[in-house]
């Protein structure tokens, strides 16, 4: 990491910043299969309030985040979660991403999560490698699981099971 760089809650105030990541990550082809940023309302009632993180530069700009989606309504599922984590382009391969997801997952654990599952798309090298790091472990490949502007892309299906939660 070239500077110091400060962990923070993902709050309404800095959705624009974690807006324009997204954002950043849907025009790469390989972040999601989304094609549109969701506003505040939509993206808040979609993930967990709980465990939603920013990584702040020196000079207070986000330059990456990260937050949970509950994997099910069924309360037997209360414990899993999908992770998401975004790196801003002029922060990629500086250790944003695995600040975040260790972060994530030690937050995560304080909250009862005993598993956290990703769904990356098979193509995205540097965040499968991410996720390996902070030790996740490839459970499979769904195949065709959806298109992206009419082409089928196959999704890694990683997941990491808690240590801390037995």
């Amino acid at each position: 990491m070239t500077e110091t760089l400060q962990l923070a809650p993902l709050t309404a105030a800095r959705y624009p910043a974690v807006a324009a990541i997204y954002a950043e990550g849907i025009a790469t082809g390989q972040a999601t299969l989304n094609t549109e940023v969701p506003d505040w309302k939509a993206w808040d009632a979609a993930h967990l309030l709980h465990s939603r993180l920013v990584v702040l530069t020196a000079a207070g700009e986000v330059a990456g985040w990260a937050a949970l989606t509950p994997v099910s309504g069924r309360c037997v599922y209360s414990g899993v979660a999908e992770v998401s984590v975004y790196v801003g382009a002029n922060s990629r391969g500086q250790g944003v991403g695995l600040q975040l997801l260790r972060e994530l997952v030690r937050q995560s654990e304080q909250q009862g999560i005993w598993t956290l599952q990703a769904g990356i798309i098979e193509e995205n090298l540097p965040s499968l490698r991410l996720h390996e790091q902070a030790g996740f472990r490839l459970v499979g490949v769904r195949e065709k699981l959806g298109q992206l502007h009419g082409q089928w892309r196959n999704v890694c299906l990683l997941e990491r099971r808690s240590k801390v939660i037995q």
